[in-house]
């Protein structure tokens, strides 16, 4: 089972850890300064009400990504867990 996306598709509340990034672009460097590296976690928390962006917690800190730049990162999606 491959539990592998975008973070883009990510829902509000699920979680994940990232598995890759962005290569050699611009927004590589920006998306690491923000705490998307390879190995973090990541929780969707919430969507704007148009849909983009979208909150995420990245490891205790709180961003918002759009969606085209949460497209450039791919995570595998934690067990699936009701709390």
């Amino acid at each position: 089972m491959d539990n592998k996306i975008c973070l883009s598709r990510l829902k509000p509340g699920q979680q994940a850890t990232i598995v890759k990034t962005a290569d050699k672009t611009p927004l590589q460097k920006r998306l690491r300064s923000l705490g998307l590296t390879e190995g973090a976690k990541v929780t969707a928390l919430f969507r704007s009400p148009l849909g983009d962006p979208v909150a995420y917690d990245v490891e205790g800190s709180v961003i918002a990504l759009r969606k085209t730049d949460s497209e450039h990162i791919l995570v595998e999606i934690s067990g699936e867990h009701d709390e």
